[in-house]
């Protein structure tokens, strides 16, 4: 058999790339004479850089900053003239302890210093990742670090945070990108403000109470009228909410929005390495009803079922009914929860889950 092993990441436990090694160990455990080929994957979000490290190209490390303003590591990919960035490698979730996550005071500036160098490396394009962030400033940070800093009516630069935008007055100063342009990578299409919209969605994983929407959504608006004067861009568009309204910053300063997984899908070559396979096997930390959404599984089901393979999904947790992922072209799931009986086992034990439910799998499907 000719088996493609293609997830995504396990959020909190396992990157992608460590997710495909699992499994394609404990399918090669019973069938050691079928071809596994590997592809991990991403939406966007973190693991979005380690997906496309088959792309050649050069790495650049970057010296930047996390959602808290401490000093982090992080990467910029440069493949021709096309940077690829990871917001979540400087903004992301997971670079805060529980008690550390604020979204009112959370900036994105780390990541306005990872296009500044893309930029200063001669990049012409710079993609941005966006996903799995720890903040809600509408890119007023990533604005700031590229020399647009959010003023108030004396024009003092704000603190960082959503919250202090609610006194934001205009902007001091003026972003130059050297004519580069900037392309938002995500399958969030949430608008920037209102019910669905950035802070009411994805404020509360990021710390937020109740009040804290109300105000981080209010000092949004407050920042998009600013934006709209200095930029006369449409921030309307779907996807203006995503990475906590990064994406509107990114439409502001001309720039336009892709799906991050049809992307990754193309740049990984995903079609070719699915054409001729007996079975395709992804999946995620959680497979859930937003999973069927435009995500990682949802897409490699698609892709799957447009050569005609089936497609099983090996997840963390899976709340999905039989019937709707049947419906989504998934026909078989398997999940750690149920293989330990203990979600928390499913958290610290992944690799060794994942391996036994790739045995578990070669048993089932292999010829």
């Amino acid at each position: 058999m000719r088996v493609v092993v293609c997830p995504d990441k396990f959020a909190g436990s396992l990157s992608a790339p460590e997710v495909a090694a699992a499994i394609a160990a404990g399918w090669a455990s019973v069938s050691p004479g079928d071809e596994l080929v590997c592809r991990p994957l991403a939406d966007g979000g973190p693991g979005f850089l380690a997906v496309l490290g088959g792309l050649g190209g050069s790495v650049l490390d970057v010296g930047s900053v996390d959602p808290l303003g401490r000093p982090v590591g992080a990467q910029v990919l440069l493949v021709g003239e096309t940077a690829y960035v990871e917001s979540a490698q400087v903004c992301g979730l997971h670079l805060l302890a529980e008690g550390e996550r604020d979204p009112k005071v959370t900036s994105s500036f780390g990541l306005g210093v990872l296009v500044r160098a893309a930029v200063a490396a001669g990049a012409r394009e710079v993609v941005v990742g966006l996903g799995g962030s720890g903040t809600n400033d509408c890119g007023a940070g990533m604005l700031a670090a590229l020399g647009a800093p959010p003023v108030d009516a004396a024009g003092e630069v704000l603190p960082p945070g959503g919250a202090a935008l609610s006194r934001c007055a205009g902007l001091g100063g003026a972003v130059d990108l050297g004519g580069a342009r900037l392309v938002a990578a995500t399958d969030v299409d949430s608008p920037l403000l209102g019910l669905h919209g950035a802070s009411n969605v994805y404020g509360p994983q990021k710390g937020a109470s109740r009040s804290d929407v109300l105000l981080l959504d209010a000092a949004l608006g407050a920042y998009r009228g600013v934006l709209n004067k200095a930029f006369g861009s449409d921030l309307d568009l779907p996807g203006a909410g995503a990475a906590g309204g990064i994406g509107a910053a990114i439409f502001a300063l001309g720039g336009r929005r892709v799906a991050g997984f049809g992307l990754v899908r193309e740049l990984t070559g995903l079609d070719a390495a699915i054409d001729g396979a007996s079975l395709v096997i992804t999946g995620e930390g959680s497979f859930d009803a937003q999973s069927l959404r435009g995500k990682v599984v949802s897409g490699v089901a698609e892709a799957a079922a447009e050569q005609g393979a089936p497609c099983v999904v090996i997840a963390g947790v899976s709340t999905v009914g039989r019937r709707e992922a049947a419906a989504a072209g998934v026909t078989e799931i398997y999940s750690l929860a149920e293989h330990f009986g203990d979600a928390g086992r499913a958290l610290s034990e992944a690799a060794d889950g994942l391996r036994a439910l790739g045995a578990r799998a070669a048993g089932q499907w292999s010829r």
